[in-house]
């Protein structure tokens, strides 16, 4: 959804929540706004505050003057180490949390490249507690997964053009708050910058539960268990959830419920229906953004390697609970039958995709929920591939009529090679690879699309595989074109890719390829075997 459509959605809402008359939840935004205030609001924030050496100290007053350094109001952190944003003394509510910083890719400030938002831990400490109430990778906190940067436009957390993070989540604490960003990854946080605003109270009510926020993930979901969202004992309510998805499988993932036990019950009071529907959404999950759901990213349907985040804020309907309450979703869905032992595909298989989450909710007392967040090495997605040739790296790369070289793109960590082929007529490339072991495996190739491109057809030593690949767009793209499921004998292979055309809206006939890659497939695709004997050559398949 638009960034437009989103705002108008939000200001509908903030409207209609104005509107209403006070309720058992609270009243409305608007009509808050007459109501008189206690405390006084406080700010911490990344202003550049210069010691006596000129040199930043958090304890010195914010410079201000003429200089140039009065504008230095942004910190770098180097791998390894940890950044207080802020450390106050309550009683209070953090009422507001914004932060930027630069983007992984190299940067004329960042030569080498940032930190991913996948790299920074989020780590924010109640009354001295040695355990963090929230422990999440910056980019899950805020509803972006993957280590991508996707806007946001929601209720409590937006994030504005992929690049500013804000929550409104309301965070009280009663002794002090100590809010930090370690950096896990190997290279710096470039350009942090960051404003976190609180309200400073004389006291709050004794019932005033504190704001929880935790990762967990699986790689893979395990078997025989729904993926664990949230556990703990207490009394409080449940606002939120952000779930990743990192699909293993062709085919639909999402037909597994969510199931959430409340107050001990053997059998889940809360049962839903599939989990596009639990993100409020129907027949699937595609990108959107509204006040209280969304799918930030959602890359390519139903492939092997695919990637859905949503987030669904439970704002207008938290999940009560008085003393415990534990929240799963099943791993359930559409396969591929030669991932059901009887060869058949159906609906209701347990999958094993790649999970990850962060739990939201308030409650008093001490959580009871063990996850922890692991390192950043552990919480990056395994790699699939069992082979990948990247275009730029073949030797003496063979190809027809015009010109071909690396192109760096801003799609892809290294250079593509774009071929530039004059015409339609005697326009292709080819790539050579090998294969050791037979194996499953899947066949694609990572290719761009743009204004100027053609169409074209792949052959896999001269067998015609895979439909026409239409490589128009308006705008240059990165998509996965997936070709092949097979078993191939150990040898040489040769990818070609003719033109057999273009798109009437294309400019050209050009071809831009990043690489050709050999994708693993389940473990128990080798287990069951059905395709093992199958000649490929004969009846090419591609399982969807």
């Amino acid at each position: 959804m638009k960034t437009r459509t989103g705002c108008w959605l939000i200001l509908a809402a903030l409207f209609l929540e104005g509107a209403a008359s006070s309720s058992a939840w609270g009243s409305g935004l608007l009509e808050d706004l007459i109501r008189p205030r206690e405390g006084r609001s406080r700010r911490a924030s990344s202003t550049h505050r210069a010691g006596p050496d000129g040199r930043y100290d958090p304890t010195a007053p914010p410079k201000g003057d003429r200089e140039e350094a009065s504008n230095r109001d942004n910190q770098s952190v180097p791998p390894g180490a940890t950044r207080v944003l802020m450390d106050a003394q309550g009683p209070g509510v953090i009422t507001h949390i914004w932060l930027t910083f630069l983007g992984p890719e190299p940067h004329r400030w960042a030569k080498q490249g940032s930190a991913t938002v996948q790299d920074m831990l989020l780590r924010i400490y109640w009354d001295g507690s040695t355990r963090p109430a929230v422990e999440a990778p910056v980019g899950d906190f805020f509803a972006n997964a993957f280590g991508k940067r996707s806007e946001v436009i929601s209720l409590p957390v937006i994030v504005e053009d992929a690049d500013s993070y804000n929550c409104f989540w309301q965070m009280p604490f009663r002794k002090s708050a100590r809010v930090e960003i370690v950096n896990e990854g190997d290279k710096p946080i470039s350009l942090l910058y960051y404003n976190i605003d609180w309200v400073q109270r004389d006291s709050l009510p004794d019932d005033t539960p504190y704001f929880h926020a935790q990762y967990r993930q699986e790689y893979p979901a395990q078997n025989g268990k729904d993926y664990l969202v949230l556990e703990t004992e207490g009394k409080g309510h449940y606002v939120g959830t952000v779930l990743s998805v990192r699909t293993r499988s062709p085919s639909w993932f999402g037909e597994g419920d969510e199931k959430i036990y409340i107050d001990g019950e053997a059998v889940p009071g809360i049962w839903g229906t599939g989990t596009e529907d639990y993100f409020l959404c129907a027949w699937g999950l595609k990108t959107t953004s509204t006040p209280y759901f969304g799918v930030p990213y959602f890359d390519q349907w139903g492939i092997v390697g695919g990637h859905t985040s949503a987030y669904r804020w439970h704002l207008q309907d938290p999940i009560v609970f008085q003393k415990g309450i534990r929240v799963t979703f099943e791993h359930f869905g559409w396969i591929s039958p030669d991932e059901n032992p009887n060869y058949k595909s159906t609906s209701w298989n347990e999958r094993e995709d790649d999970y990850s989450s962060v739990a939201f909710w308030y409650q008093t007392g001490t959580p009871t929920f063990t996850a922890r967040a692991p390192h950043a090495r552990e919480r990056r997605l395994p790699s699939l591939e069992r082979l990948t040739v990247y275009a730029r790296e073949v030797p003496d790369l063979k190809h027809g009529a015009g010109q071909a070289a690396p192109q760096q793109l801003a799609l892809y960590p290294g250079p593509q090679v774009l071929y530039r082929a004059p015409a339609g007529e005697d326009a292709w490339i080819e790539l050579p690879f090998e294969v050791k072991t037979k194996e499953p495996l899947r066949l694609l190739l990572q290719l761009t699309r743009s204004y100027d491109f053609g169409k074209y057809q792949a052959f896999l030593n001269g067998v015609k595989i895979g439909p026409v690949l239409d490589l128009y767009s308006p705008e240059p793209t990165a998509r996965e074109f997936h070709l092949l499921d097979f078993w191939p004998d150990p040898g040489a292979y040769t990818l070609r890719l003719e033109c057999v055309g273009r798109n009437p809206a294309s400019q050209g006939y050009y071809l831009g390829v990043e690489s050709l890659r050999l994708r693993e497939r389940r473990p128990r695709v080798l287990e069951y075997g059905h395709d093992k004997d199958k000649d490929w050559r004969k009846e090419p398949l591609l399982y969807d």
